[in-house]
């Protein structure tokens, strides 16, 4: 997967943005104005940061070398996840809608 196909599936979830709050180099992915997904688009290999269930993260993290914990975020939730080629585009794709999922699941009834 590379960055136009990740950009593509993210916003492609209802209601889905992206900006760049954090400067140039890092596109961030909202829902509702809350961050579901981070990339970082100065590293080689590409990498971003999903929010994750806890329990998974560690599972994850003890399978794969290419999920780690969290750079820069609150590692027990997030992974970050290193786009090496060693991880296929379905279990990309099923961390990205855990994480929209863990997102929307925690927004007011309401919203």
């Amino acid at each position: 997967m590379d960055i136009e196909t990740l950009r593509e599936y993210c916003l492609a979830k209802k209601a889905a943005t992206e900006g760049f709050p954090f400067g140039e180099d890092t596109l961030v992915f909202k829902v509702m104005n809350k961050i579901f997904l981070l990339v970082s688009l100065s590293s080689s290999p590409l990498q971003f940061n999903a929010k994750c269930d806890p329990d998974k993260a560690i599972e994850l993290r003890e399978q794969y070398y290419a999920v780690q914990p969290g750079y820069h975020m609150n590692k027990k939730h997030w992974n970050t996840i290193i786009m090496d080629g060693s991880l296929s585009n379905t279990l990309l794709k099923e961390m990205i809608n855990n994480s929209y999922n863990l997102i929307v699941q925690s927004l007011p009834k309401k919203r």
